[in-house]
């Protein structure tokens, strides 16, 4: 199975980046050649052709929900994501939108998609670190994704 895990954000605006964070850590431990580790600033359509050929995607962002607590962690799925502000594009076109739109065109697209998502509290200040909360729950967020990758065994201990 061909894994993608793909961290999203903007490193510059604070808790944004923490996909990018994220990402990173797990970067440096899978030895996996089926899994691929990379960082995106893009959501909504750009994230199509990031898709393309993978069997099964993990995706690492951050997110803003109501009542949300800085630094909390949720495992969600594509459906749970009918708008969400840090997955879309500038155009509004939504997470779930481009996957309907890949699968329409007959794209390749994966047939297994798991959403890591770590509440962020300031997504606008202009910061190259998490705050402290967030920055807290990264390495939690690094196991769980690495638990979601079918080839566990190829991981390197804890960085």
């Amino acid at each position: 199975m061909k894994t993608l895990i793909l961290g999203i954000g903007n490193t510059v605006l604070c808790d944004d980046g923490v996909g990018n964070r994220v990402a990173a850590e797990v970067g440096k431990r899978v030895s996996d050649p089926g899994i691929t580790v990379a960082e995106a600033c893009h959501g909504g359509l750009f994230l199509l052709e990031a898709f393309l050929g993978y069997d099964h995607v993990v995706l690492i962002d951050a997110i803003q929900t109501r009542g949300g607590i800085p630094g909390d962690i949720y495992e969600l799925s594509p459906g749970d994501l009918l708008s969400a502000r840090h997955l879309s594009s500038p155009h509004q076109v939504d997470f779930a939108t481009a996957l309907e739109l890949g699968k329409a065109l007959g794209l390749p697209m994966p047939s297994r998609i798991d959403i890591v998502a770590i509440e962020a509290g300031d997504v606008t200040s202009f910061r190259d670190t998490c705050t402290p909360d967030v920055e807290k729950a990264i390495p939690i967020a690094v196991e769980l994704a690495l638990k979601k990758c079918p080839a566990h065994q190829n991981y390197i201990g804890e960085g």
